[in-house]
C-alpha cells in the first residue's frame, strides 16, 4: 500500500502565508468529501453470467432472481431501522439527505449506528436479457429501480451514508467526510476546536491537526468498508458468499484551509483574489498547479468559471474531470480544493508491466483506495502552489513610502538605475512577465521574460545578444529596485515579497481601479 506523509514543514509555509503572516492564525491540508465506490466480481455482463453459471442459475431465470433479492434487500433494510427504533421514509425532496439526517440524529439524540434509512427511485447500472441466435445473454442496462440510503454515526467517522441499489450488481457508494473523521480525532487526543459545517474555524494546536490529518490515507480502508457492506447486504450470507467487494476512490476532494483572524480582514483581500484567480490565471498557470506542462499533444480543454452561491462567490478551474477551487467559509476561511474524478492524468509509482515485463516505475495513478496517500500528495502540492499564486495579489493597502522609492533612482552594481514608473504600459508589461504564475514554484530565466515581452528568437547571432542585453538590463533594473532576486548558483530568478506587493498593485490600479474610476467620471 502507498504510503506518504501529506505535508512537511518546509512545504506547508509558503508564499502567500508569509506574506499575509499577521492577519493569518492558521493553515490546515485535509481531505474534506470521499466517495468510495464497492464493486463485486460480477459487474460486467460476462461476469454476471458465469456467477450465474457457478451456482446453476439459467441466465433466463435472472429477473426472477433479481427481484427476489431486491425483496430481500428492502426487507432487511426496513428490520434494521424498526429494531434500532429509527425512521424508514421517502428520501426528501429537494432537501440534502446529509442536512436531514443530522437533524434527526441531534433531534433524537443520536449520538452512534444508525441514523435513518431513506429509500428512493434511482437509475442504477445492471443488467437486462437480450435474445438473439444462440442462446440468450446478457446485456449492460440502466433500469430505474429502489434504491437505498443508509445514514449512520460512526464513532471513527461521525456522519457517513451507503447507497445501496437493490438490483444486481449490487454496486456500493460509501460517503465519507475527512473533516468529521479529524475533528473526531482532535477530540480522542485533547486538542480543542471550533468546528462550523465541514470547515473548523479555530485549533488550538494547527500542527498536531496537521499532524492528524495526514494519518486519514493510512486507516485500515478495506477492513472498515468490507464491515459496512456486511451490515447493510444480507446476501453475503449466503448467495453472495465468498465475493467480496473492490473498492476505489470514485471522487477525491482535498482542502487547503487558511483560517483569517476575522470577516474584516479576509473579505476586501478575497475580492483581489476571485478578480485575480478569474482574470490572470492562464492554461499554463492551471496546469502548473497540477504539475503539468501545456503542450501540443494535449486533449482536454482547461477552463474557468466564476459562479455566485448562495453562500457567496467562488471560482473553479478544470482539467481532465478534475478541478481547482477556491471560495470562502463564513467570512474567515479561504479554502482552495482539489477535487480529483479521473486520476489517470497523474503519475504514481507503482508495479506495473512495461515493454511485456513487470517493473516498479511511475504509472498512471489508478482509483484504487491503496493510493489514497498519492491523492492526499497530488492534490496537497496543486493546492499549495495555487496559494503561492494567489501571493502576487496584495491586500489593497500597498505603502506609499515603497511607492515612492521605486519612483526614485537607485544605486546598483556601481551603476545608478532609474526609477520605475509602475503605471506605465512599458513597466506594466515587465510586470505582468514576471508575474506569471509558472514562475512562482521554480522562478524564470531571461528567456521566459523575453518570450512574454515579445522579443522574438533571432537567427542573426549579433541581434540575439542584443536582445539578450535588453532582457538583461530591465530585469538588473527590477532586482536594484528589489522586485527579484537571483537564486544562488542559477540563472534563475524569483519575485520578491516587496516585488509581489508593489507590481500586483500596480497592475490592479492599471487595470482595474484607474478604468472603474473613469468610467464613473464620464
Amino acid at each position: 500500500m502507498y504510503h506518504q506523509p501529506i505535508l512537511s514543514k518546509e512545504n506547508a509555509v509558503n508564499s502567500f502565508v508569509q506574506q499575509h503572516a499577521d492577519k493569518i492564525t492558521g493553515i490546515l491540508s485535509c481531505f474534506d468529501r470521499l466517495i468510495l465506490k464497492g464493486y463485486l466480481p460480477f459487474s460486467y455482463p460476462l461476469s454476471m453470467e458465469g456467477f450465474l453459471d457457478q451456482r446453476h442459475i439459467r441466465i433466463k431465470d435472472f429477473p426472477k432472481l433479481a427481484k427476489e433479492q431486491s425483496n430481500r434487500l428492502k426487507a432487511h433494510a426496513r428490520s434494521l431501522a424498526d429494531q434500532a427504533g429509527r425512521p424508514f421514509l421517502p428520501a426528501p425532496y429537494k432537501t440534502r439527505k446529509e442536512d436531514l439526517a443530522r437533524r434527526l440524529a441531534q433531534q433524537d439524540g443520536v449520538t452512534d449506528g444508525l441514523v435513518c434509512i431513506f429509500t428512493t427511485q434511482e437509475s442504477c447500472s445492471s443488467f437486462k436479457i437480450a435474445y438473439g441466435v444462440g442462446r440468450p445473454r446478457l446485456v449492460p442496462s440502466r433500469p430505474r429501480c429502489v434504491v437505498l440510503y443508509f445514514c449512520y454515526l460512526d464513532p471513527e467517522f461521525g456522519l457517513l451514508h451507503i447507497r445501496l441499489p437493490t438490483w444486481f450488481p449490487f454496486t456500493l457508494q460509501v460517503y465519507v467526510n475527512g473533516h468529521e473523521w479529524l475533528a473526531r480525532q482532535m477530540t480522542k487526543h485533547a486538542i480543542g476546536f471550533t468546528q462550523r459545517d465541514n470547515a473548523f474555524l479555530a485549533i488550538d494546536n494547527f500542527d498536531q491537526g496537521q499532524a492528524l490529518a495526514d494519518r486519514l490515507p493510512r486507516v485500515k480502508w478495506r477492513r472498515f468498508l468490507d464491515a459496512l457492506a456486511h451490515r447493510v447486504n444480507p446476501l453475503h450470507n449466503d448467495l453472495l458468499d465468498g465475493c467480496d467487494y473492490y473498492w476505489v476512490s470514485d471522487q477525491v476532494e482535498f482542502a487547503t484551509d487558511v483560517l483569517f483572524k476575522d470577516h474584516a480582514t479576509l473579505q476586501p483581500l478575497y475580492r483581489r483574489l476571485l478578480e485575480h484567480a478569474t482574470l490572470a490565471f492562464s492554461a499554463e498557470d492551471i496546469l502548473s498547479f497540477l504539475g503539468k506542462k501545456l503542450h501540443p499533444a494535449l486533449q482536454a480543454d482547461v477552463d474557468t468559471d466564476c459562479k455566485k452561491r448562495y453562500q457567496g462567490f467562488r471560482v473553479k478551474h478544470r482539467y481532465a474531470g478534475n478541478w481547482l477551487k477556491m471560495y470562502d467559509k463564513f467570512g474567515r476561511l479561504l479554502r482552495i480544493e482539489m477535487v480529483i474524478n479521473k486520476p489517470g492524468c497523474f503519475k504514481v509509482c507503482r508495479w506495473g508491466n512495461r515493454k511485456g515485463q513487470r517493473v516498479r516505475d511511475w504509472f498512471p495513478l489508478t482509483k484504487s483506495i491503496a493510493f489514497l496517500g498519492r491523492y492526499a500528495e497530488v492534490s496537497s502540492q496543486a493546492t499549495h502552489r495555487y496559494l503561492s499564486a494567489l501571493a502576487v495579489v496584495e491586500d489593497p493597502r500597498v505603502s506609499a513610502q515603497v511607492l515612492d522609492r521605486a519612483c526614485n533612482p537607485v544605486p546598483f552594481q556601481g551603476h545608478r538605475r532609474r526609477g520605475l514608473n509602475p503605471l506605465s504600459r512599458a513597466d506594466q508589461q515587465l510586470f505582468l512577465a514576471v508575474l506569471r504564475g509558472e514562475h512562482i514554484q521554480r522562478g524564470f530565466y531571461a528567456r521566459d521574460i523575453a518570450h512574454y515581452l515579445g522579443m522574438a528568437k533571432s537567427a542573426d547571432s549579433q541581434e540575439q545578444r542584443r536582445r539578450s542585453g535588453r532582457v538583461g538590463r530591465r530585469l538588473q533594473l527590477l532586482r536594484a529596485h528589489g522586485l527579484i532576486a537571483k537564486l544562488p548558483h542559477t540563472r534563475r530568478y524569483r519575485v520578491t515579497a516587496k516585488g509581489f506587493a508593489l507590481m500586483s498593485s500596480a497592475v490592479f490600479l492599471r487595470h482595474k481601479a484607474f478604468p472603474a474610476d473613469m468610467g464613473l467620471a464620464e
